[in-house]
């Protein structure tokens, strides 16, 4: 899979997979313009007081509502 720095950038990014250890809060605006999220997402803090234990893997747990 290719990554790139942004929108219109060719320059493909190389991922580097790590084991996740810490949490952090952020802040997103879920509304999207033709599909795509326009905003960028905001760091907030390190949640301390949780663990990667307590945050369900990507597409489990919770889903967001569609109306």
């Amino acid at each position: 899979m290719r990554f790139t720095a942004s929108w219109r950038s060719r320059e493909p990014l190389t991922p580097i997979l790590v084991v996740p250890d810490q949490i952090a809060e952020i802040s997103a605006d879920t509304a999207q313009d033709a599909g795509v999220w326009p905003h960028s997402v905001r760091y907030v803090r390190l949640r301390q007081d949780t663990t990667v234990a307590d945050v369900p893997a990507f597409g489990e747990g919770a889903q967001p509502s569609t109306g």
